[in-house]
């Protein structure tokens, strides 16, 4: 599974290109915090409806782009490589932010 750091994702999000970020947290943690740019197009499904997809409605992911790269995140990346395996099983073009938003708000702090 392709994995990028948080110096990583900075320099694409700082670059041209739109940047899709699919954050798992609940939906309390990510209204809280969430990583925001005007080159950042993010959304928030939980992850345990994408855990459950085949007992649930798959369209909650139709909001999900496959001709795009999605940058998978949670707190610290468990569930994110999770959602992001049975994403990819789907046919996701899915990339795993190392360490998740934790280790995006430490990175920010250094800078």
């Amino acid at each position: 599974m392709e994995t990028i750091s948080p110096k990583e994702l900075m320099g694409k999000i700082k670059g041209s290109k739109e940047v899709y970020i699919l954050d798992v947290r609940a939906e309390e943690k990510y209204e809280e915090d969430h990583i925001r740019d005007n080159n950042v197009q993010s959304v928030n499904i939980s992850k345990t409806k994408i855990f459950n997809l085949d007992e649930t409605d798959a369209e909650s992911l139709s909001v999900l782009p496959k001709n795009k790269e999605i940058i998978v995140t949670c707190t610290t990346g468990n569930s994110a490589r999770k959602c992001a395996a049975i994403l990819a099983g789907k046919e996701y073009n899915v990339t795993l932010l190392d360490g998740g938003i934790t280790a995006w708000k430490d990175y920010l702090a250094e800078k």
